[in-house]
C-alpha cells in the first residue's frame, strides 16, 4: 500500500468586523464601550494528497483531514481507495482510476453523487454519513454489487434499478417514505431500510433472491406483500406499530425474526418456520403462556427475547420458558445454564 505525505493547505483567518453598537450612548448620555466581538471560527486546516508509490493497488487515507481528492492520476493500478472521515465536499479527481473496484467516502461532507462515470469496474461504493439528498450519478456503474448510502438526507428511492448486479443496498437512516423503484434488482440479497419514515411494506415483488430485509424503526403497522421473498432468512421489523404476526406463510426459511418493540399480544403464524433459530419479541404485550407453548413445534429455536412483556414479570419466567422450550440456549441477553 502506498504511503502519503500530508502538507497543510492555505488557510486565511477572517478579520473580525465590529457591530453597529460601537460607540453608542446609554440613557445618561455617556458613551458605553462596545460589546466584545466574537470572531468567526477558524477554518479547518486541510491536507494535500501526495502519492509516493505509483504501483500501489490499495490506498488508505482515512482520518487524513483531506479536503480535496486530487493528485491521483499516477495511480494506474489502484483497486481500493479509502477516504473515510475526511473533509471532502466534492467527488472529483477520480476520472483516471478506471481500475478502481472499491471506493469509500464514508463520513465526509459530500452533497451530490457525481463524477463517477469512468469508474466502470467499481463494485463497492460507500457514501454513508454524508449530506446527500438525491440518489443520482450512478448510470455507468453497471458492475456495482454493494451500495452504502445510510445516514444521508435521501427522501426517495430512485435511479438504482439499472444496477442489475447489485447484491446489497443500504439506505438506512434517511428520510424515505415509500418503498419503490426496486424493480429489476433480481440479484439483490440484502436490503436495509431501517430508520426511515416508511408506513407500508410494498413493491418488493422482483426481489425474489432477497435474504436479509431490515425495516426497523419505521411506521409500519402491518406485515404484508412478502409473498415473493421465499429465500428470506433474516427479517427485522422491530420498533414499528405491529399488532399481529401475519402474512409470513412463504417465509419458511427464516432463521432470525425480529419483531421487538411493537404492540404484539399473541405469538402466532411462525410454526411453519422449521429453521427458526432466533425470535426477538421483547417490549411487546404478550401475557399468556399459551403463546410460548405454540412455539414447541419450532425445534431449532435456540434464542428468544421476551423481556419487558407482561409474562416476563412471572417469578418463574426463565424456568417456565426452559421447560416449555427445552431447545433454548439463550433467554433474553443471558445464556441458559
Amino acid at each position: 500500500m502506498a504511503d502519503s505525505i500530508d502538507t497543510p493547505g492555505a488557510n486565511n483567518d477572517a478579520n473580525a468586523v465590529p457591530n453597529g453598537n460601537d460607540g453608542s450612548e446609554n440613557k445618561s448620555g455617556d458613551k458605553s464601550p462596545p460589546p466584545p466581538v466574537t470572531p468567526p471560527p477558524p477554518e479547518v486546516e486541510t491536507q494535500e494528497i501526495i502519492v509516493i508509490n505509483e504501483n500501489t493497488e490499495e490506498l488508505d487515507l482515512n482520518h487524513g483531514k483531506i479536503g480535496k481528492i486530487e493528485n491521483l492520476e499516477p495511480l494506474k493500478h489502484l483497486e481500493r481507495l479509502y477516504l473515510r472521515w475526511n473533509l471532502i465536499k466534492t467527488i472529483e479527481g477520480l476520472n483516471t482510476l478506471n481500475t478502481l473496484v472499491e471506493l469509500e467516502l464514508y463520513d465526509n461532507q459530500i452533497t451530490v453523487i457525481e463524477n463517477l462515470d469512468n469508474l466502470v469496474n467499481l463494485e463497492i461504493l460507500d457514501l454513508s454519513f454524508n449530506r446527500i439528498h438525491e440518489i443520482s450519478g450512478l448510470d455507468k456503474l453497471l458492475n456495482l454489487k454493494k451500495l452504502f448510502l445510510s445516514s444521508n438526507k435521501i427522501t426517495e428511492i430512485k435511479n438504482v434499478n439499472h444496477l442489475t448486479k447489485l447484491e446489497l443496498l443500504e439506505l438506512g437512516d434517511n428520510r424515505i417514505r415509500e418503498i419503490k423503484n426496486l424493480n429489476g434488482l433480481l440479484t439483490l440479497k440484502q436490503l436495509y431500510l431501517g430508520k426511515n419514515k416508511i408506513n407500508k411494506i410494498q413493491n418488493l415483488e422482483d426481489l425474489s433472491n432477497l435474504e436479509i430485509l431490515v425495516l426497523q424503526s419505521n411506521r409500519i403497522i402491518k406485515i404484508e406483500n412478502l409473498e415473493n421473498l421465499t429465500k428470506l432468512d433474516q427479517l427485522y421489523i422491530s420498533e414499528n406499530g405491529l399488532t399481529t404476526i401475519e402474512n409470513l406463510d412463504y417465509q419458511v426459511k427464516l432463521e432470525t425474526l425480529d419483531l421487538s418493540t411493537n404492540k404484539i399480544t399473541v405469538i402466532d403464524n411462525v410454526r411453519h418456520m422449521v429453521d427458526l433459530d432466533e425470535l426477538w419479541l421483547n417490549d411487546n404485550q404478550i401475557s399468556e403462556w399459551s403463546s410460548i407453548e405454540y412455539l414447541q413445534e419450532n425445534k431449532k429455536l435456540t434464542t428468544i427475547y421476551l423481556e419487558r412483556n407482561p409474562l416476563a414479570s412471572d417469578p418463574a419466567y426463565r424456568r417456565k420458558l426452559k421447560l416449555i422450550l427445552p431447545s433454548l440456549q439463550q433467554i433474553d441477553a443471558t445464556l441458559c445454564k
